[in-house]
Parts: structure tokens; sequence; C-alpha cells
């Protein structure tokens, strides 16, 4: 959907719990030496500005990282501080790391790096900000399926589309068996918002029955603003890295004290 941009919901609860998860996935995955490919099918910019008007005007932010950091939800040394700690150092206070970017610093000389973006802005952003990634201006769920298996074949994809194309709710499960069957190694993290409509429920129900071992990780939190639909975030992960669940449930844990009364 070419309307859709990030910046107005950088750094918000979604982005805390997806970042942070994906940080502790790539952490623990380039501990083995061996090569890893990393695929995003729905990039954005990489690199945000959380004094941007957009990102202002929606206050989206300070309801999460900046919550996230108040409460130390995250220790220093944890992935998502350390990358979110070095892109300040480097692009200013005010910036956010994207899970392109996330996944840039995690990893290592030898890994692949592959994103896709659909919206010519965001991916000129993209491209600027990711030099040394191959960035695709084509659509994430085509780009997914052209190039797994990818080489090095370990590695991660990460979906994460805006679902403003309704049609990703019923079309996302039998995209994920193609990816699953071309790519049984690949660790496959789908992201998706918790409406008040629960129009991710058939999906993940689906997914469920699809994947009966993938984890399924939701959380909480309060609307952004009155009338906002989305109250909460949600994983589907499948071939998960040995030990996630210790990671989860900790995030559960503080996501928690956002609802508790």
């Amino acid at each position: 959907m070419l309307s859709y941009q990030h910046i107005f919901h950088a750094g918000n609860l979604a982005d805390v719990q997806k970042h942070a998860v994906l940080a502790a996935c790539l952490s623990y995955m380039t501990q083995k030496d061996k090569p890893l490919s990393y695929i995003e099918t729905h990039s954005g910019r990489a690199l945000y500005h959380l004094d941007d008007d957009a990102a202002v005007k929606t206050g989206e932010a300070q309801q999460g990282i900046d919550v996230a950091q108040a409460k130390a939800w995250f220790a220093p040394d944890h992935p998502y501080m350390r990358v979110l700690a070095d892109t300040r150092k480097a692009h200013g206070a005010t910036a956010y790391p994207g899970s392109p970017m996330i996944a840039e610093h995690l990893l290592r000389d030898g890994d692949a790096l592959h994103l896709a973006e659909l919206h010519p802005q965001e991916a000129d952003a993209l491209r600027y900000a990711m030099p040394s990634a191959h960035v695709y201006q084509r659509d994430g769920f085509e780009t997914a399926l052209s190039i797994t298996p990818p080489t090095p074949r370990r590695g991660l994809m990460l979906i994460d589309p805006s679902y403003e194309i309704k049609s990703d709710y019923t079309t996302i499960p039998s995209f994920m068996a193609k990816i699953n069957k071309k790519w049984n190694v690949g660790v496959i993290v789908l992201w998706y918002p918790i409406l008040t409509s629960k129009a991710h429920a058939p999906m993940i129900d689906e997914l469920k029955r699809s994947f009966p071992d993938g984890k399924c990780h939701e959380v909480g939190f309060p609307p952004a603003r009155e009338g906002h639909r989305m109250i909460g975030s949600g994983l589907f992960i499948v071939n998960a890295p040995f030990g996630l669940h210790v990671e989860l449930n900790k995030i559960s844990q503080r996501f928690a004290t956002l609802t508790k009364k």
C-alpha cells in the first residue's frame, strides 16, 4: 500500500515488541559461526527521527520506546538497547532504528541482507540508510518468493506488512506455507496488529493448524489515542531459535504492567 509510511508509528509499543524479539533472535543466531541471510518483506526507511512532525503528531513513540526506556524494560546490554544506543550515537538523540537497521547492526561480514520496499520515497530512503544491503523496490511477497531459498541458507525472514491491504490476512498463511516449503530451515517471523475487530484471529488459527510447532506471542496495550483500534501486537514465529520462549516470557511480563489496573 503506497499510502503507508511507518514514521507515524515508529517506536510505538508494537515496534518495541517486534524489535526486541527480532534483536534477540538475531543475537542468538549470530553466535554460531555460520553465515546468515536476513530477508524483510516490508522494510520501510530503516532510520527514523522521533522529532519528525509525523511522529510527534501521533505521539506513539512517547507511549512506546520512551516508556520502555523510562521503566528500564531492557538491560543496557540487551541487543535491542545496544542497537538503539549505537543508532543514536551515530544519528542523534531522537533517532530510532527500524528492523532493517537492527538487522544490519547485528549481522556480520559474510551475512546477506535483502530488503524489499514498494513505496518509492521509502525505498530511496532505505537505499540511503542501508547502502550495503540488497534493496528491491517491488512487492515484498513476490520478492521473498523469488529469492528463497537464499544464499547463505541459514537465516531469518521478517514479514511486516501494514495490513492496509485487507487481503493480507487471508493470503499470508498460504504465503508462509510456500516459503517454508522452499526454505524449511528458515526462521519466519510474522508481525500482525491486534485490532478491536479481531481481524487477525482467523489468520492465526490457520497458521496454528499449518505450523503446530510455531510460537504465537501476543501482547496487549492501551490504544494510542481515543478511537484508535489497535490494542495489541502479535508475532507468529516458525522455527523459533532455541530458548526464545525465555525472552518472550520476559516481554509479556513487561507489557502486562501496562494493562494492570
